[in-house]
């Protein structure tokens, strides 16, 4: 008799043993697909590098999107990004954030991540700098049609 008890708490140890082994296995594999970044252009994306601003001779130019660069429009250029994506870009000197729609395509100088408008680059109190350290992050998607 004490064989069959022994065989029969081995069954039932084996089956604990499964259960848990199977639990730990889902627990990790939900842990690991809440874990990874969100892709280029999706919302949580970010970047860190500089900005910088476009200057006044740009005002009324056609812009990458096909419309006219309005300096006291909250807009910026990125050189990836597709038009329509709305960005949060935190100057990390200031600590200031505007949010701003991309619209035109650049920067094309090495090191920088994104053009602000004027309005824009004055919300983060970039103006007297010309070029600042920023955390870009999407905050929505463009719409794709």
């Amino acid at each position: 008799m004490p064989t069959y008890l022994s065989l029969a708490l081995f069954i039932q140890l084996s089956r604990l043993a499964k259960v848990t082994l199977a639990t730990a296995a889902i627990a990790l594999c939900l842990s690991s697909c809440t874990s990874t970044a969100p892709r280029f252009g999706e919302k949580g994306y970010s970047e860190q590098g500089k900005a910088s601003y476009y200057a006044r001779k740009f005002q009324g130019r056609k812009m990458a999107n096909g419309d006219k660069y309005r300096r006291g429009k909250l807009t910026a250029a990125h050189k990836e990004l597709p038009f329509g994506t709305k960005v949060k870009v935190t100057n990390l000197q200031t600590n200031k954030t505007v949010k701003v729609k991309i619209t035109d395509r650049g920067p094309f100088v090495r090191g920088r991540i994104i053009d602000l408008s004027e309005a824009a680059a004055k919300r983060v109190g970039m103006m007297d700098a010309g070029v600042a350290p920023v955390k870009m992050k999407v905050i929505k998607s463009a719409k794709t049609e």
